[in-house]
């Protein structure tokens, strides 16, 4: 017997895994990377250069940055050929190119020495160098000292000077100088000899000298000369014989004659070379053959040595300029590039030392002012054509960028300093205006029309290169998700980063373009300010829709030095165009920033600037600010970590300042509380809080150490009318399986505290498993009560952690099981589980509405667990949705540089090793001892964030979507769906299918409407035809005897048809029958009552669902039955409405 089993039976396992899966996988066709997503990578700020032109093979510069990045960049577009980004710690000290095939580089204060494929950048080789002393650290690649025929590299490191091969990396002798702990300047061989000397001070006024053989490492001669008026510890090598250091007060110079192995001091002072020198003098890195630069004041001065061997003036420029080390030009000769400033642009000028007063190129280039003044330059020199000689200039300017200027024009450009973002908020781009006027159509149909033209030329191949570069550029423009307004789904935003050079950028999220850049003259350079610093960004004004007019603001704090006593220094500044609106330096000195939750009536947001005697000052500075703060000022409090002391205070904050001072914008400050960690026992390495919806909320380093930075304020009753919510949460609730109900411990003022003993706050493996431990701290920051606390043996840090909702995840290093583990806390209310009375809450006897004391003792049930993960952790954050009620997902930043969604669901505490049905039902996955890890949950793909430091997660308008922003030495960003984009197509939907189909449904309706027509006007006509003849066609002479006859006559073949039908069967027959019969007309009435006493007709119509009955029916054998005419039309009809019900019996059956 064949078996047929139904599709959707077979189906619904595959459904079910479907529907219960935690993390659905979500993957991306090669080429749909780039449409959601966007990746630029960047080097950072240059810190040295090497050219490589030669004929054979692509001219290229090779660069070392302060991010801690070797590459190679196309001297023709400026692309990156290849880099490599090194860690945090192995900080590049010098990079060159040896043998002209390898890239040498030593970083780790010279104790690690790597050479790279020039080509490719591939590792040849790695050399590992040793030593006890910490020193300056520098090599030479000297092209006449060779061992054995194999080319050096003398590394001076760690107090030590190595010879190491170029060819493998091996170290083929070591002379150890740190004995008498001598500061070693220079390490340098005159041409055509075999001696090394090492040039240093042993003391403030003793200079030493070591002559060491070049082919062993032997030391020859060691002299020490003594000079009274001591040494400030700059040392310049003007030749290979001659070196000029300054003296401790910095107003004389020093020269230094080493001849024939004798060792000669020259004191000489500045004022009689230098008319009108006063202050102190300074001697530039810049690496000069026979000359040497000095900045005094506001001028850089060049001195060279006469053949007489005194100092003398050759010229003086004004300061800021940069100036390039000596350039090996022609046969003894050297050039030398100079870049000043004037206005809006940068002169390039490029000298002989043997000739100064003419010059070689004298360039002006237009450059705006955003780009700061130039901080290094870097020459190389080029055959024209015409056989002369040419000049080329990288640049390194004061925003980081770098540039390469090459007959009078840029070349190319690139924004580097995008690689140190410190800081980062959002905004909202402009709505799109109604309203367009004529001389912007007639604009958009010249565009139009212009655009047309160009792209006829792209397809017909003739285009120029401005062509091409114009179609781009219209391309981008008309590019839905890279225009100017702002979307309904929220996709469109500004990025608005602050880096390192106290630039801010706009960044459009749609590609990554900068919009517009602004390099704040309040952050720059000045007589007032030597070291400006900026250190964080905050959004302070955020117009709502309504104010049209209005454009929105953001806050740039800094100061004006290193130090916590530094004055501060804030920038306001316009998210639209980039302007500086106002600037203000600060009196008093900024030690942490605290964003409160209240706006004025300008929408401008308040802010608490704390100093560093813990005085609070608010900001903006009006009477209508202060009258807003003061009535929510008794509720307002604030706490610090001290991680040096391991200390956590609370304050409140007073009405008086300080006495003596009448200041209505500043406010004292009074300890409530304090935690003290034993310093014995726990160092605290960690601490976070829940971010703000619209912004994270920044911290200023400087009351806490090493990477501890905390600030907040807090409000002490949950129902204040400017409260604004940390972050959106959909219920604050969650029912179990079982129909409980359990209710989130919601606080904005829990704070996440991970301490670790004092022997294991080091690197991992930096103290044994027994003598390690980790424990974790839920404080509430108001009182001070610690609501949770929980140890782990043997683990140590790093610690990261995310707080979410009632929930914190924080990741650390399990040293006895030599694996790194991620804990998760979740905390519930208990005080409010008498709400689950449907009584109480029917008759208003409940605490649903009741403001939320932080005063109260909470009554907080914890659950926790911890699992096994794979990766390290640089960076967690959590996804962010607008309305919270989409699934969160922990956006992860491993130690590959790449960004890993997990899903919440995979730490739920709640996992067991084998859940319930009720719980499976819920969603709960099985316990396992390890979190998984999916490819296809990388949101970044196969790309790398080299250097990742952060990740932001913005919330779009859309609840399924939210945006993510990584940020490192490279950007990217992408939109994420953690529950699939339940709330919108997605990209490859098909449109002109759901088109066709929607057609093809009119048409259908239609033919099926005029069908209906004609069939309703052929029944019409037949009705009419039936109320005629029906007296004659259908007598009604039917008797019950009749019936009973026939059944007598057939008993076997009726019982068999019984027994088929079964009796429900039949009756279900019966009952639609006459149901049918009900609806019909008169006329028709009669007819079927006819054919329902008719065995003839109930054999018609069962006879293909019984096929025991023979073919041909024995009704007809009767001689006294006499069947009658039937129409065609009501047969058809009662046997649709009988095969219908006989399949669903057998269905049933």
């Amino acid at each position: 017997m064949e078996i047929r089993v139904p599709l959707l039976l077979l189906l619904l396992p595959l459904l079910l895994i479907s529907w219960f899966a935690p993390n659905p996988t979500v993957a991306l066709y090669e080429d749909q990377v780039g449409l959601m997503d966007w990746h630029h990578k960047y080097i950072g700020k240059v810190k040295h250069a090497v050219f490589h032109t030669q004929k054979a093979g692509r001219k290229r510069v090779v660069v070392s940055t302060e991010e801690n990045v070797v590459a190679s960049l196309d001297l023709r577009r400026g692309d990156i050929f290849w880099r490599h980004v090194l860690g945090k710690n192995d900080v590049i000290d010098e990079i060159d190119i040896a043998m002209g095939k390898y890239v040498i580089s030593l970083s780790s204060e010279g104790s690690v020495l790597r050479a790279w494929n020039l080509p490719d950048g591939q590792m040849v080789w790695e050399s590992f160098l040793q030593g006890s002393t910490p020193s300056k650290s520098f090599f030479s690649a000297p092209l006449n000292i060779k061992v054995d025929k194999d080319n050096v590299v003398l590394v001076f490191g760690k107090g030590c000077i190595h010879a190491v091969s170029c060819i493998d990396g091996e170290v083929l002798w070591k002379n150890d100088l740190s004995s008498e702990s001598s500061d070693i300047q220079h390490v340098f061989q005159p041409l055509g000899s075999d001696l090394i000397y090492a040039v240093g001070f042993i003391t403030s006024s003793k200079l030493v000298i070591y002559q060491i053989n070049a082919k062993n490492g032997d030391l020859l001669k060691q002299n020490t000369v003594d000079f009274p008026g001591g040494f400030s510890g700059d040392l310049s090598l003007v030749s290979t014989d001659t070196l000029i250091a300054l003296d401790s007060t910095q107003s004389k110079f020093v020269k230094i004659s080493l001849v024939n192995g004798e060792t000669s001091l020259l004191s000489t002072d500045i004022a009689n070379l230098i008319d009108g020198f006063s202050g102190m003098a300074s001697i530039l890195p810049s690496k000069l053959t026979g000359m040497l630069a000095i900045k005094i004041n506001s001028y850089i001065v060049f001195l060279r040595v006469s053949d007489k061997g005194r100092l003398e003036v050759v010229d003086k420029i004004n300061y800021p300029a940069a100036v390039s080390d000596s350039l090996s030009f022609l046969e003894g000769q050297h050039a030398i590039g100079l870049v000043q400033h004037s206005e809006s642009k940068i002169h390039l000028t490029v000298k002989l030392d043997s000739d100064w007063n003419s010059d070689i190129i004298s360039e002006s280039i237009e450059l705006g002012h955003q780009r700061g003044t130039a901080e290094k330059v870097f020459i190389n020199n080029y055959i024209r054509t015409d056989r002369s000689h040419g000049f080329r200039a990288l640049i390194v300017m004061e925003d980081h960028s770098l540039l390469l200027l090459q007959q009078g024009e840029i070349v190319w450009s690139r924004e580097d300093g995008l690689a140190s973002i410190m800081d980062t908020t959002t905004s909202e781009l402009p709505v799109e205006k109604a309203g367009v006027s004529v001389a912007k159509v007639e604009h958009n149909i010249f565009e139009w029309l212009k655009g047309h033209i160009l792209k006829l030329k792209g397809t017909l191949m003739l285009a120029n290169s401005d062509d091409i570069v114009a179609i781009q550029e219209m391309r981008l423009k008309s590019s839905e998700k890279n225009k100017m307004t702002r979307d309904h789904n929220g996709f469109r935003k500004l990025l608005i980063v602050l880096t390192k050079a106290g630039k801010v950028h706009a960044l459009h999220t749609g590609d990554g373009r900068v919009v517009w850049s602004l390099l704040l003259p309040s952050f720059r350079m000045s007589s007032a300010c030597h070291r400006p610093t900026a250190l964080s960004i905050y959004q302070w004004q955020v117009p709502h829709h309504h104010a049209m007019d209005e454009n929105p603001s953001v806050l740039v704090v800094g100061r004006c030095g290193f130090s916590l006593d530094s004055p501060g220094i804030l920038s306001f500044v316009d998210s639209y165009t980039g302007k500086e609106l106002y600037s203000s330096s600060l009196t008093h000195s900024i030690a942490q920033v605290i964003p409160l939750a209240f706006t004025d009536s300008t929408e401008q947001r308040l802010h608490l600037l704390i100093d560093g005697d813990g005085l609070a000052h608010l900001y903006p500075r009006t009477d209508e600010a202060v009258k807003i703060f003061q009535p929510e000022l008794p509720n307002t409090y604030w706490y610090s970590i001290d991680g040096e002391k391991g200390i956590i205070r609370g304050y409140g904050l007073q009405y008086s300042c300080l006495p003596g001072i009448s200041d209505e914008y500043c406010f004292g400050a009074k300890e409530l509380w304090s935690i003290v960690f034993p310093s014995e026992s726990e160092k605290v390495i960690a601490t976070t809080t829940r971010k703000l919806n619209e912004m994270a909320l920044s911290v200023i380093e400087g009351v806490v150490v090493s990477a501890i930075h905390a600030s907040h304020c807090c409000l002490a009753r949950s129902n204040c009318p400017y409260k604004e919510e940390l972050e959106v949460i959909h219920t604050q609730a969650k029912v179990l399986a079982d129909q409980d109900v359990m209710y989130k411990y919601i606080s904005k003022n829990l704070l996440f505290v991970a301490t670790v003993a004092p022997k294991a706050a080091g690197e991992i493996g930096s103290a044994n498993p027994d003598e390690s431990w980790l424990v974790a701290y839920l404080i509430d920051s108001i009182t001070g009560r610690v609501l949770h606390r929980v140890t782990h043996p043997a683990c140590q840090g790093p610690v990261h952690a995310v707080f979410s909702e009632n929930w914190v995840v924080y990741h650390y290093f399990n040293l006895r099981a030599h694996r790194y583990e991620m804990s998760v806390i979740e905390i519930y209310d208990q005080s409010r589980a008498d709400n689950k009375d449907v009584l109480k809450l029917m008759i208003g006897k409940h605490n649903l509405t009741s403001p939320v004391s932080a005063y109260s003792r909470p009554e907080v049930i914890v659950k926790s667990q911890s699992y096994f993960f794979t990766h390290s952790v640089k960076a967690i954050a959590v996804s962010l949705t607008a309305k919270g009620i989409t699934s969160k997902q922990l956006l992860i930043g491993t130690i590959g540089d790449q960004v890993l969604a997990l899903d919440k669901r995979y730490v739920d505490p709640r996992r067991s090793i084998n859940p319930t049905p009720a719980e499976k039902e819920e969603g709960i996955i099985p316990l396992t001892d390890s979190l998984p890890i999916i490819p296809q949950s990388y949101v970044t793909h196969s790309l790398q964030v080299e250097g990742l430091r952060g990740i932001l997660s913005v919330p779009a308008k859309l609840e399924s979507t939210s945006l993510v922003f990584a940020y490192g030495v490279d950007l990217f960003f992408t939109r994420i769906a953690p529950s699939r984009t339940y709330d919108s197509l997605t990209e490859d939907f098909s449109y002109a299918l759901l088109l066709i189909t929607i057609v093809a449904l009119v048409a259908s309706i239609f033919v099926t409407w005029v069908l209906s027509e004609k069939k309703e006007l052929r029944e019409k006509w037949r009705t009419k035809r039936f109320e005629r003849n029906a007296h004659r066609s259908f007598p009604l002479n039917y008797s019950l005897k009749s019936v009973q006859k026939v059944v007598s006559h057939h008993s076997v073949q009726l019982q068999s048809l019984a027994s088929m039908c079964k009796a429900k069967t039949w009756l279900v027959l019966l009952f639609l029958l006459v149901l049918e019969y009900l609806a019909l007309d008169i006329p028709r009435k009669q007819l079927i009552l006819c054919n329902l006493l008719d065995p003839e007709y109930l054999f018609i119509i069962l006879r293909p669902h019984a096929p025991m009955f023979p073919q041909e029916s024995p009704l007809r054998s009767s001689d006294s039955y006499s069947a009658p005419h039937y129409d065609a039309t009501v047969i058809i009809n009662l046997a649709t409405v009988s095969h219908m019900t006989f399949m669903i019996v057998s269905l049933a059956a």
